[in-house]
């Protein structure tokens, strides 16, 4: 069994607790990450993996975060993804369409160029791109990455209480930290 991790070391205790969304008897694991980010885009199947496995007791939600290029584009696209229940189907395919495929979504039309591309109607993702639900879920995450102090991506907070990397090592982290406060330590 790997060591137990240690603050300040394997991760960091926030000085004020972050809002969480998950629901009560449930401890939120967030995965930060940008679709820019060549890191994030090695890290995905590592922490869908992981996600899959993840014990009921523990909620998952992704953030994008604001600090990478294209940033407002990408986080309105994942967001607008996520609301028309696309996200499974598209979400690792943006990822290859800016690591591999080298497309640049630095405008509204390009993504949904893109997504249209995809066999999604173009009208209805606009739609949910320019949504005040999307504005409002994209000034959340920015809250969130903020409150968290993420200052690199991938990165994963848990409970609204602790930041660590997000790597394999991290994840170890991470069901440590989710495990400690299933015990109530």
């Amino acid at each position: 069994q790997p060591a137990k991790p240690v603050a300040g070391k394997d991760y960091q205790a926030l000085d004020q607790r972050a809002a969480v969304e998950a629901p009560a008897g449930k401890i939120e694991v967030v995965e930060f990450f940008s679709y820019m980010c060549p890191h994030c885009n090695a890290f995905e199947s590592t922490f869908d993996a992981w996600a899959k496995k993840a014990p009921k007791h523990v909620f998952i939600r992704r953030a994008p975060v604001h600090f990478l290029p294209n940033a407002p584009v990408l986080q309105r696209m994942y967001f607008a993804l996520e609301a028309m229940g696309l996200l499974d189907k598209l979400h690792v395919a943006l990822f290859t369409a800016i690591h591999t495929d080298h497309r640049n979504f630095n405008t509204a039309n390009a993504a949904s160029d893109w997504v249209g591309a995809q066999g999604v109607n173009s009208a209805k993702f606009l739609e949910q791109y320019n949504s005040f639900t999307t504005a409002t879920k994209v000034t959340r995450a920015t809250q969130l990455t903020n409150a968290y102090r993420v200052d690199g991506v991938p990165a994963i907070g848990v409970a609204g209480r602790f930041l660590t990397e997000g790597t394999a090592k991290g994840l170890q982290v991470v069901d440590a930290l989710v495990a400690d406060i299933k015990a109530g330590r």
